[in-house]
């Protein structure tokens, strides 16, 4: 196997994973075969009736059904989500494997015209299960490749990453950062600090739809920059033009960005962050809007929302995930439906909402039933004009109804 060595750690990893004879084996119970013969990418602790072998937090393990029938492939790990599975063929995940993920990753970025685009030089080149890489994310921002891993599996496999995305980008590769000293598993005796991997890059500001947008994946939030509502942000464009916008929860104000490009009369970016404040104003002044036109709030959105009655035309509630878990998703939906309801009763006649959740365990259905019972406690006629999700370099799996979990609407309030 032609694996490149760059770090103690892995190469301990590897030479484990050359040496092993057979793999660590996990035996389902009876019945719980069905989910991964639909290929679901999961394996949740419950489903597991043995596991036989010395099995540590990122070891590739072999899944079989409790008849011994060979079902996938996959990364072991502690918690409720026990094995992340990569394969359902039982292969050899070597570097030309991962290669061919990466290229098949690539390719396909590629045909939605984002690998070569004047315009747009920042997407999601993988996009963890709807890459069929569960756990993996990378985002790739004018030359700069930003990994963020979520399992200690492919935390193990970053040395192999780079070298295959120095072959995939060429000189397009000017710097790999590593991302994952937040998202790695809290459970894991595993540390990890954030750092570049290859390369060392100074040129943060990207390209979105020919808008400019400073990107600190440093010290930002996420990788860096929400890639996500790329498309949402162009639809925006439709509606501000004249408007008064207010853009809460704002982060870097793409949405404002947006509507200033657009031609609206006033835009209020809001956000709780001093710091995302400060980014938002970096990124109207990079775009040479005028500043007359633009006015930075640090606040509590519901509490300024609640105290606008009548001022804007059009409301952005872009918040972060409410709800990670399902045990706190009541408290979430509730969250959401007061936002919500807030804004549409204080938004002007004839106003446009655009709403939004990132909560995966908040479903579309869910969603867009909360936003329903805010719309009946408000008393107002509101109509749903657009069904929003995420961009198709954030691809879900069929296999994955979970890998959707950016939800948005657009309502027109009478």
């Amino acid at each position: 196997i032609n694996i490149r060595l760059v770090s103690l750690q892995f190469a301990i990893f590897a030479a484990k994973f050359i040496l092993m004879s057979e793999r660590s084996k996990v035996v389902l119970k009876n019945g719980k075969e069905e989910a991964i013969k639909r290929f679901h990418p999961w394996i949740f602790s419950g489903a597991i009736k043995n596991i036989y072998g010395d099995v540590a937090e990122g070891d590739i393990v072999e899944v079989y059904s409790v008849s011994k029938e060979f079902l996938a492939l996959g990364h072991y790990q502690i918690g409720s989500i026990a094995v992340r599975l990569f394969s359902f063929e039982n292969i050899e995940p070597d570097e030309d494997f991962w290669t061919l993920k990466l290229q098949r990753a690539y390719d396909l970025r590629s045909q939605l015209g984002l690998t070569d685009n004047a315009e747009t030089n920042a997407y999601r080149l993988v996009h963890a299960e709807g890459d069929q890489m569960p756990g993996l994310i990378i985002d790739f921002y004018n030359g700069t490749a930003v990994i963020q891993t979520h399992s200690i599996g492919m935390h193990y496999l970053k040395p192999i990453f780079v070298e295959i995305l120095k072959k995939i980008y060429g000189k397009k590769l000017t710097a790999v950062y590593d991302k994952s000293a937040d998202s790695l598993p809290k459970k894991a005796e595993v540390t990890s600090t954030d750092g570049y991997l290859f390369g060392n890059s100074s040129e943060t500001i990207i390209l979105e739809n020919g808008n400019k947008f400073f990107v600190d994946w440093e010290t930002g939030q996420k990788t860096g920059f929400f890639i996500d509502q790329r498309e949402n942000r162009k639809l925006i464009e439709k509606y501000a033009k004249d408007k008064t916008v207010l853009n809460t929860f704002c982060y870097s104000g793409g949405f404002s960005v947006y509507a200033l490009k657009a031609g609206a009369k006033e835009v209020h970016s809001l956000d709780s962050s001093k710091k995302a404040i400060e980014l938002t104003d970096k990124n109207i002044e990079i775009n040479g809007f005028d500043s007359s036109k633009h006015r930075s709030i640090i606040a509590d959105a519901v509490e300024h929302i609640k105290g606008v009655k009548d001022t804007y035309d059009l409301i952005v509630l872009d918040p972060p995930a409410f709800a990670k878990h399902n045990d706190v998703r009541h408290n979430a939906v509730q969250a959401y439906k007061r936002l919500n309801a807030y804004a549409i009763q204080n938004i002007k006649p004839g106003g446009i909402i655009f709403t939004f959740s990132c909560s995966q365990v908040v479903d579309r259905l869910m969603f867009e039933k909360t936003v329903n019972a805010a719309a009946i406690e408000s008393k107002r006629n509101v109509k749903i004009l657009h069904h929003l999700s995420q961009p198709a370099d954030h691809p879900a799996s069929a296999f994955h109804p979970e890998g959707e979990y950016l939800k948005g609407l657009v309502l027109h309030v009478e």
